[in-house]
């Protein structure tokens, strides 16, 4: 793989946080165009990606040392090594979420209309930051010796799932159907409720071809990213029903 683009002196250029800082600016273009476009919304500051970005820094950083406290706890100079890679994705979004709700109704912008344009952005921003860790050769899957399988520098010479391509190619699937939907949008609100659930049923199925360390609720068996994709859609759904319902007494 390619975890390195190059280096500047003292100065390492990581494919990961690169990918990272592209995804971001990709996103944020389409995330202003859509916000003026359906919602009259003419400048978008910057300041909302700035927020954005450093949330989901810090929040996927911050979950991921909890997948093993005792591990950094003791190497606590490995958490100093911030741009290689080490991200739990429901981390970032947990944190990113509140601070997006805080700062749309300061700014008075619509926010389940917002947030049914950001489910597209996350998927944006998701999906290019998986390529990232396909580069870097971290959340590769379990081996296999099926046609589809890679050799990384992390798995000494064993074939084992490329996770990440499978991640990159369903984001995108999800992408598609929600773009779909969005045509015959129901209630605001709606593109983004179904991303959630899509992408929480995605991940748990996906998780089973995960091979790398990481964190479990249970050993083995249900991991961090899982029990926390359980938990969104449950509440996801909810939600969906109920506005779902009171949308269909409003008509």
């Amino acid at each position: 793989m390619h975890p390195e683009i190059f280096h500047i002196g003292n100065i390492t250029i990581y494919t990961y946080a690169f990918l990272i800082a592209t995804g971001t600016l990709v996103a944020s273009i389409y995330t202003k165009w859509r916000a003026k476009k359906e919602l009259g919304v003419i400048a978008l500051s910057n300041h909302f990606f700035y927020l954005i970005f450093l949330g989901g820094f810090v929040g996927g950083k911050v979950f991921f040392y909890l997948e093993k406290p005792h591990y950094f706890l003791e190497n606590p100079k490995l958490m100093l090594n911030n741009f290689s890679g080490g991200f739990v994705f429901y981390g970032s979004f947990i944190t990113i979420f509140p601070i997006v709700i805080w700062y749309l109704k300061k700014h008075k912008i619509p926010v389940l209309p917002m947030l049914d344009i950001l489910a597209i952005t996350t998927l944006i921003v998701h999906s290019i930051g998986r390529l990232g860790c396909f580069f870097g050769g971290c959340c590769y899957g379990k081996p296999t010796d099926v046609f589809t399988g890679i050799i990384f520098p992390t798995t000494n010479g064993v074939r084992v799932h490329p996770s990440q391509l499978y991640e990159i190619t369903t984001l995108l699937i999800i992408m598609g159907i929600l773009l779909y939907i969005k045509k015959k949008q129901q209630f605001k609100g709606q593109i983004f409720l179904l991303y959630i659930i899509f992408y929480a049923v995605a991940r748990n199925i996906l998780e089973l071809f995960r091979g790398d360390k990481r964190g479990f609720i249970i050993d083995a068996v249900l991991s961090h990213s899982q029990f926390i994709g359980i938990i969104l859609m449950l509440i996801s759904v909810l939600i969906y029903q109920k506005i779902k319902h009171k949308n269909s007494i409003n008509l």
